[in-house]
């Protein structure tokens, strides 16, 4: 802490902070060549990861860059953002790459507020569309979609319509990660409200009439969280108890929830079964980007970007070590050069809603608030 320093350490200390910051814009246009020898003198890099995948990106990176400690801690989108902005009122600076999604609220608490800055590497910057590279760097799309057990459903999903899950034959049946502790499930259930008419629709050609929205509740998306938290969903505390729940090629009667595709990678280790729910009228949930990004203050700013740089892959179909962790079914490279996992459902055959991180943003708060109020 720097009260506990002596005046001539914090001098030092200062002096070396302004020189780095100087430095950041040359760094940008810099080729990973050009990194790596300032990146060997910092020694190090420090990530907090949305995913634990980040330990095999750790072994592939240091093994790519000898004399770089990659520091990765593997910490939901939810305790990231607040854990930046407490460090950062705090004077503390100790991260330098974010890997997170959330982004209704990263792009406010983080990227509005000055707490990271945006940076697209030139190795792979003619290889990504625009849409991808601001206001934040998306490295993949991933998903919040319907899932459930294919041993125990082998002719398909038991759910082709979304008001399914509101059915007496599914109360306490349907699971997902409590959406006050995760926002990915919070921007989920946003989206269903932010399409009333699909919702409607739906309802529609699931029970035959109109559906009547109660009073104090915005269209039928509204209606629809109202309906399926009144029918006993399970709320819990992680994706590894609920894809357990789900996926137990042992479960009798399992229920189905709202999880992440990508963990079908998990299915032969962990004893799985878990399938997505592609099928599903009007959506079986929400694409969303995972983004990459420098702290605000990076002690180790040429390391933060060798490894952004890094973890978009090599010139190979699959992206080679650096991305093949994330080359599985449900994950969607947003470098064009990385062929999609052939296990994977087509992304333009996803019937899942690709969330608009600001109109998700502007609609969030008024859905958590519904939320609490119905628990």
């Amino acid at each position: 802490m720097l009260h506990r320093l002596l005046l001539p350490t914090c001098l030092t200390a200062l002096v070396g902070a302004g020189a780095a910051m100087a430095q950041t814009p040359d760094l940008d246009g810099m080729t990973p060549e050009e990194l790596l020898p300032l990146a060997q003198r910092e020694g190090k890099v420090v990530v907090f990861s949305l995913s634990s995948r980040i330990a095999r990106v750790e072994k592939a990176f240091e093994e790519a860059y000898p004399g770089i400690d990659l520091v990765g801690t593997d910490m939901s989108s939810v305790k990231q953002i607040a854990r930046i902005e407490a460090e950062q009122q705090a004077g503390v600076h100790e991260v330098d790459v974010v890997y997170l999604a959330d982004t209704p609220v990263a792009f406010t608490a983080l990227l509005e507020a000055g707490r990271v800055q945006n940076y697209v590497p030139p190795r792979v910057a003619g290889e990504i569309p625009a849409a991808f590279q601001a206001p934040m760097l998306a490295h993949r799309l991933s998903t919040k979609v319907l899932m459930y057990n294919e041993a125990a459903y082998p002719d398909g999903s038991p759910i082709t319509n979304l008001w399914q899950l509101t059915l007496p034959e599914w109360k306490g049946r349907v699971m997902m990660v409590d959406p006050t502790q995760r926002g990915e499930l919070l921007d989920l259930l946003t989206e269903i409200a932010l399409h009333p008419d699909e919702m409607a629709a739906a309802y529609k050609a699931q029970f035959g009439k109109d559906i009547e929205v109660e009073d104090g509740l915005d269209g039928a998306g509204e209606q629809f969280i109202q309906d399926l938290l009144a029918n006993d969903l399970i709320l819990l505390p992680n994706s590894d108890v609920l894809n357990k729940a789900i996926g137990d090629k042992t479960a009798r009667n399992p229920p189905v929830g709202f999880g992440t595709y990508s963990d079908r990678r998990d299915n032969e280790e962990e004893g799985w079964a878990l399938q997505i729910a592609n099928d599903v009228e009007p959506a079986n949930g929400i694409l969303f980007p995972a983004v990459l990004a420098i702290a605000k203050d990076a002690p180790h700013p040429a390391a933060a970007r060798l490894l952004i740089d890094f973890m978009f892959g090599d010139d190979s179909p699959t992206g080679g070590p650096a991305f093949e962790p994330f080359n599985v079914p449900g994950d969607y490279a947003t470098r064009e050069t990385v062929a999609d996992d052939p296990d994977s459902v087509p992304l333009d055959e996803m019937k899942a809603w690709t969330i608009d991180p600001a109109r998700t943003a502007a609609a969030r708060q008024k859905i958590a608030d519904l939320i609490i109020t119905l628990q």
